[in-house]
């Protein structure tokens, strides 16, 4: 028995030791096989990462399977849907009065404050909370009580990012902030300071602020009116389903008169419904993406595309190694002999070819983690991410590392040892054998390896042309050189005595602004008929600035005073919607505040949103009821650098209060499309490796056929063939390989990029 154990240990070191003399002795063809396996396992390496974070958040939380948000889907008249995630203040105290399954709730509302410190103001992102905020999830406190911190009328918890953003460290407990949480600053006293949130995890904490404050301002009791999010924490074992029955019974009671006075001053016909989302599911959700303050949702279909590049890669770098191992048998073959007549088994020489397949995979392991280490910071910037290698190294993902490098081993391995193992012992020893007659399965393994660079090529060209096609696009507006700053609320004498002073300098040339943000409304035209619109504030510099242009009637202007109490100018989409011929001097009724506006002007559609979402009606309006927020300053090319110093100067002067920053409307529209730019960057990066590893490839058959044809060639050559006739003829056989490969890539690239494409209402067409 002893013996029998001795002998296999033997053995396997002598298989071993053959391996490592292989791979020396040969180190051209060791580098490819190890470049191209090293490659593939260190993509599978970043999408485990990648796919390991997305489907890890907010897994950390200890109630996670009993935390549900509350969400609503809104019926129209017409029959369509209306999805959001946000609920107003009312849901989550009456649910849980109401329904016995319910054990706690807490409302999550994004804010944001200018907070001042000493002398200095900044600008920083908060969440409005219930107290119960730590009770319900796990953020764990550096300092304060988890069940007091949030109590008090003037309480305030800092995440420690942000604590040493204000104290430079974060032993922040008892300092003061002031927050402006309306007219005028207030002192707040910091109460506790929480660990800085996980990665992954879908509440982001920087500032926390009790949500009483909000209410001071405005307790809203309306239960159509959705701001904010509502969480609920389920008694164990409680039935979704009956919850949200009941929770038709509680909103049809308890808002019954808010929906009659809705439906007769407003003409709501909304059927509302309260639904419940795990919060296990939010942040791969494609019908309820994450917003009001959360983190954007993610569409699994991303994993899925990076999954599928991954082992697309994989697996060409295994055919790889069939191809080059098989080619490269043809040297082997007299040792292959030798060891068959001196009694080696098959058996034997599988286990040995095998063993060499696990060696190298394994030297193509070690390279694959030092290239993600290197490879990471540029991953986690075109992802979006901030992945650690130190996430490879948990139970699950080293039980599917040591997975991955089995079915590699194999797979790359098993082929190459049956065929080589196969060999009869006389027919090498004498040269006279064939290595698999026309090699259909090598073919076949290229072919596919060309179809997938193929399809990758084809995809990264659409892909480019698209994100190319929506960043040249003509949006119908001048954004070029003009710079965006966040005013804060200002009504139109203030803005007018800031546009005024901005104006003394001479590189700057117009100065506009409107409401900030995006305002969606409604109204009614033709008597009864309800249209929807993106309304916006503006003054009579916006048109100009941006150089739209007007297609019929006049802009806005102060040589006629009534503009500003019952003019609005609207888009093209507009009087499309509404069906007019003759729009100048058509009523839009906006029939909740009693007041109807006279149409004196159209304008030529512009894109005022990303091009993902088609253009719709659009309203202007200068009534000074409202505030601006934003303000858009044309400076003239070459003195930008100048006037952003005078800008700053002016903005400091005027709003001595709030943060000042800026950025550019080109800039701002480029942004919107990050995520083409991300998978462009994505794709053409896997189309690269795909046919650098599919080119290595090809050389491994090339080299197969060549030593196959030795003979054929010295012939050839003793009757007078050319070289170039040789290489001609040699290539035929690969050119077709790469044309079928073509022919069978090009159908499904074309499908899949056509079903892409069907995303944007502005695209490019596949020619």
């Amino acid at each position: 028995m002893l013996n029998n154990k001795k002998k296999q240990f033997y053995m396997f070191k002598n298989y071993i030791k053959t391996a490592a003399r292989n791979l020396w002795r040969n180190k051209v063809f060791s580098f490819i096989n190890i470049a191209g396996l090293s490659i593939g396992l260190a993509c599978c390496m970043l999408i485990f990462l990648y796919t390991k974070d997305e489907v890890s958040f907010d897994k950390f939380h200890t109630q996670k399977n009993n935390i549900y948000r509350i969400v609503v889907t809104r019926t129209k008249p017409d029959g369509s849907v209306d999805k959001t995630t946000a609920t107003g203040m009312m849901p989550g105290p009456r649910f849980k009065l109401s329904i016995p399954g319910i054990q706690d709730f807490v409302r999550v509302q994004k804010k944001s404050f200018n907070v001042k410190l000493s002398k200095e103001v900044f600008d920083q992102d908060a969440l409005y909370v219930d107290p119960n905020f730590f009770s319900v999830f796990t953020f764990p406190l550096i300092e304060g009580n988890p069940k007091t911190v949030l109590t008090g009328k003037r309480s305030i918890v800092l995440s420690e990012r942000v604590a040493e953003k204000y104290f430079g460290k974060t032993d922040a407990l008892g300092k003061v902030l002031e927050l402006n949480t309306g007219d005028e600053f207030e002192p707040f006293i910091v109460t506790g300071v929480a660990k800085n949130a996980p990665v992954n995890s879908s509440i982001q904490i920087g500032m926390l602020v009790p949500i009483k404050v909000e209410q001071e301002h405005w307790d809203n009791d309306e239960w159509v009116n959705f701001f904010l999010n509502t969480f609920v924490v389920l008694k164990p074992g409680t039935d979704t389903s009956a919850v949200e029955a009941k929770f038709d019974k509680v909103f049809n009671s308890e808002a019954a008169l808010q929906l009659q006075e809705l439906a007769n001053d407003l003409g709501f016909k909304d059927k509302v419904k309260f639904k419940l989302q795990p919060l296990l599911n939010m942040h791969l959700s494609t019908d309820f993406p994450a917003r009001n303050g959360l983190t954007d949702a993610s569409n699994p279909v991303y994993s899925y595309i990076l999954t599928g590049i991954a082992l697309f890669i994989l697996l060409i770098a295994c055919i790889n190694f069939i191809n080059l191992t098989v080619a490269h048998s043809l040297k082997r073959a007299k040792e292959i002999g030798i060891r068959k007549v001196v009694g080696s088994v098959r058996r034997q020489l599988v286990i040995q070819f095998l063993s060499e397949s696990f060696v190298l995979s394994f030297i193509a392991f070690v390279f694959a983690a030092v290239m993600v280490q290197l490879v990471l910071p540029f991953f986690n910037s075109v992802a979006g991410k901030a992945l650690s290698f130190s996430y490879l190294f948990d139970a699950k993902l080293v039980a599917g590392y040591i997975i991955l490098f089995i079915v590699a081993g194999v797979l790359a391995g098993f082929y190459p040892a049956l065929v080589l193992s196969r060999f009869n012992p006389m027919q090498t020893l004498y040269g006279r054998f064939k290595t698999g007659g026309k090699n259909y399965l090598s073919k076949a393994l290229v072919v596919l390896q060309f179809t997938l660079a193929t399809s990758l090529i084809i995809s990264t060209t659409i892909i480019y042309s698209q994100f190319n096609y929506l960043t040249n696009f003509d949006l119908g507006y001048n954004d070029k050189n003009v710079a965006v700053i966040n005013t804060g609320q200002v009504f139109k004498d203030k803005m007018d005595d800031f546009r005024n002073e901005l104006l003394k300098y001479p590189g700057i040339q117009n100065v506009t602004a409107d409401q900030g943000g995006r305002q969606e409304t409604i109204a009614h035209v033709n008597g009864e008929q309800e249209i929807g619109f993106n309304f916006r504030y503006v003054d009579e510099n916006y048109f100009p600035l941006f150089q739209i242009p007007m297609a019929e009637g006049r802009n806005f202007s102060r040589s006629y005073p009534s503009d500003t109490s019952s003019s609005v100018v609207v888009n093209e989409a507009f009087v499309k919607e509404a069906g007019w011929k003759q729009p100048i001097g058509k009523q839009v009724d906006f029939f909740y505040q009693h007041k109807k506006y006279n149409v004196i002007g159209v304008i030529k559609d512009y894109h005022y949103a990303s091009l993902s979402e088609k253009t719709g009606p659009q309203l202007f309006t200068t009534n000074p009821r409202y505030s601006f927020r934003s303000a858009f300053i044309k400076i003239n090319p070459g003195e930008i650098s100048g006037a952003l110093q005078y800008i700053e100067k002016v903005f400091k002067n005027k709003f001595p209060l709030q943060p000042y920053q800026y950025d550019f409307a080109d800039e701002q529209n480029t942004a919107q499309y990050n995520s083409e730019a991300k998978w462009k960057q994505i794709v053409t990066f896997g189309a690269i490796l795909t046919i650098f590893i599919s080119c290595i490839g090809l050389f491994g058959l090339a080299t197969l056929s060549a030593e196959r044809r030795k003979k054929e060639i010295g012939i050839r050559k003793v009757l007078g063939a050319s070289v170039q006739g040789i290489v001609a003829k040699l290539s035929n056989d690969f050119l077709k390989l790469v044309l079928l490969s073509a022919v069978i890539a090009v159908p499904g690239a074309w499908w899949a990029m056509q079903k892409w494409l069907e995303n944007y209402p502005y695209r490019i067409a596949i020619n």
